[in-house]
């Protein structure tokens, strides 16, 4: 930890850390056309405006914690009527409002139309950063081959072992003819890809032509029309890209060519400043806001050692193709990048008040996040973000709609004070704390004109779960906590809310991180029930499982299964007041340690992949 002897004013209320003065003087205002004494009065605005506001939030979380504990004390056998009006008479428990509509604007396709898998990454650690940024494009050859994905037939064996490949092959050709057939034809088949008169044009064994069953699926290619190297096709909004290489070790053991399959994957990224990253003090957050700056700047790199040799590591430029016309465009070639802010509870020594005291995290995080972002925004980046002038930032931790409130107006101050339209800064909410949970509908209408995504998570959730109940008994264990009402009811009532509330093609509605990345054969089994739930986004832990959680979303448009939801039986919302207890169960010691195992699993599925 900082002993934060090395401080220096840059506002008369405000001792700032020397670290972070200077990475804001030196490196982030340059090209901004703003001085340090604007950034700095700006903050001290802040905090004269939020910091007691942001206190008494936090003191309202502890009264309540209070008055749950005493009646679960003294209330050992209540039944669940007298639970609810317990919570409904101490605020705990809002009345739904009858009607909410969003009316967020300016987001991108990755929010709007296209649904995919979203990365959690730790942001201090740049390299991480980077490939994660680059994961909008991944190798579906790599991620069969080196996964258990596709069962090994045979032992392993050293170089490129063709068997294998030839069951990457195969799976893939069979999910071109899946998802992209041709007519009377398959994808095995094909000997050759060509272009011809606006067509893709599929040569086959036999001398015949064969044609896509949907035209309209062919989007471009690279290379020359009559022997392109690039085949660029579109699929539930999702584009996959046909390598073709003859030369290539794989792509001479194919008829057509192919050596790849490259795979629009992960579609939306978060870069974490809370849960997946330790950042407890002034120093950390130098590291964390310099790597979010070089993400906005789209400069930012990494150099590391690769068998001996050293390689820079960038952010992956525009992919360029020519349309069936012969017209040039590109596509995106980074995901798109949310920040995950700190929510109201952390404190940080990277700014003292004039008492001397820590200035909440969450205040600074919200400023000069947004403060790098102005780079993306304003700047002329070849390697940008936002394509609509939005910044994403996600807010966790939040409990309940007045806590949503308190985001929302700490981001329209924001916006005066750097001067930005209102409702740049786009919110995330994270359902994941149970106040929040049983007032969904409120949190949504608190932030219905910046909400761009909103998303569950069963450890998260769990926590609170436990910590919010603690005195009314001991808890079941995670496995079979998954199988009780009120995690069911959570998950439904997230996606029917978010339906209701009107997010359809304005946000983001979200399912939780898959924890086991060595089990991909697993993911692959399980996590297909988040599109099929109307999520049209979830979290997984590489980029690897991003292309593999990708094949998921060419099963269904998440569009199509969202309007079938819409009119469903809503869910109970009482089954949220479900407290998960043990009774009279009893946990033996192998109980105890297969739920600490599993936990601990659960934690290291953030990191343990990158």
């Amino acid at each position: 930890m900082n002993a934060h002897t090395n401080t220096r004013t840059g506002h008369a209320n405000l001792s700032i850390d020397t670290q972070l003065y200077q990475l804001v003087e030196n490196e982030i205002l340059p090209g901004l056309n703003l001085n340090s004494d604007q950034v700095w009065q700006a903050m001290a605005t802040l905090l004269d405006e939020f910091q007691v506001r942001n206190q008494d939030l936090l003191a309202k979380r502890e009264d309540l914690q209070h008055q749950l504990d005493d009646w679960h004390k003294n209330n050992p056998d209540a039944d669940p009527a007298a639970y609810k009006a317990m919570l409904q008479d101490i605020g705990y428990l809002l009345p739904v409002p009858p009607q909410v509509e969003v009316t967020t604007s300016n987001v991108d396709l990755e929010i709007s139309t296209v649904a995919g898998p979203q990365l959690v990454v730790p942001i201090n650690n740049a390299r991480y950063a980077v490939n994660a940024a680059n994961a909008r494009w991944g190798s579906l050859y790599d991620a069969l081959y080196g996964t258990d994905a596709i069962p090994r037939s045979g032992r392993a064996i050293k170089g490129y072992d063709a068997k294998r490949g030839g069951q990457v092959i195969s799976f893939a050709k069979q999910l071109l003819d899946t998802h992209l057939p041709l007519v009377q034809a398959s994808h095995g088949q094909v000997c050759q890809y060509s272009v011809n008169d606006g067509q893709l044009i599929c040569t086959l064994q036999n001398g015949h032509s064969g044609l896509l069953a949907n035209a309209d699926q062919f989007v471009g290619y690279q290379g020359e029309p009559s022997a392109p190297t690039a085949i660029l096709l579109r699929h539930n909004n999702l584009h996959l890209e046909l390598q073709i290489d003859r030369h290539h070790v794989i792509g001479a053991s194919d008829i057509a060519g192919v050596k790849d399959i490259l795979m629009e994957a992960a579609v939306s990224t978060i870069m974490d400043c809370e849960d997946s990253v330790t950042a407890v003090d002034a120093e950390d957050k130098v590291i964390v806001y310099r790597n979010w700056l070089g993400l906005m700047k789209g400069d930012l790199s990494i150099q590391l050692n690769k068998n001996g040799n050293t390689i820079t590591r960038t952010l992956n430029a525009d992919r360029l193709y020519q349309d069936a016309q012969g017209n040039d465009f590109s596509l995106h070639g980074r995901s798109l990048l949310f920040v995950r802010n700190v929510g109201h509870l952390m404190t940080n020594n990277a700014i003292l008040n004039a008492q001397g005291n820590e200035v909440p995290e969450g205040i600074m995080d919200g400023l000069l996040t947004s403060l790098c972002a102005l780079h993306d925004i304003r700047g002329t980046n070849a390697k940008g973000n936002s394509r609509t002038g939005s910044i994403y930032i996600v807010k966790p931790k939040m409990h309940g709609p007045e806590e949503v409130t308190f985001t929302c107006d700490l981001f329209g101050r924001i916006e005066d004070l750097l001067d930005l339209p209102r409702n740049t800064l786009k919110v995330g909410i994270m359902d994941e704390e149970r106040r929040t949970s049983i007032n969904l509908k409120a949190c949504i209408g608190a932030a219905s004109e910046r909400v761009a995504f909103i998303n569950t998570g069963f450890l998260d959730r769990t926590g609170d779960e436990i910590h919010s109940s603690m005195q009314a008994g001991i808890m079941l264990p995670k496995g079979i906590m998954k199988q009780q009402a009120w995690i069911a009811a959570y998950e439904g009532n997230n996606v029917e809310t978010g339906l209701a509330c009107g997010l359809q093609g304005r946000a983001q509605i979200g399912k939780g991180m898959w924890a086991k990345p060595d089990c991909m054969a697993e993911m692959l089994e399980t996590k297909r029930e988040h599109p099929m739930s109307g999520a049209n986004t979830a979290w997984v832990p590489s980029p690897t499982a991003a292309v593999l959680h990708a094949l998921h979303y060419h099963e269904l448009l998440v569009q199509d299964r969202q309007n079938q939801l819409l009119n469903n039986t809503p869910v109970v919302q009482d089954d949220l007041l479900k407290i998960p207890l043990l009774g009279q169960n009893k946990l033996t010691a192998q109980d105890i340690s297969r739920d600490l195992d599993n936990n601990c699993q659960g934690l290291l599925g953030y990191v343990i992949r990158w």
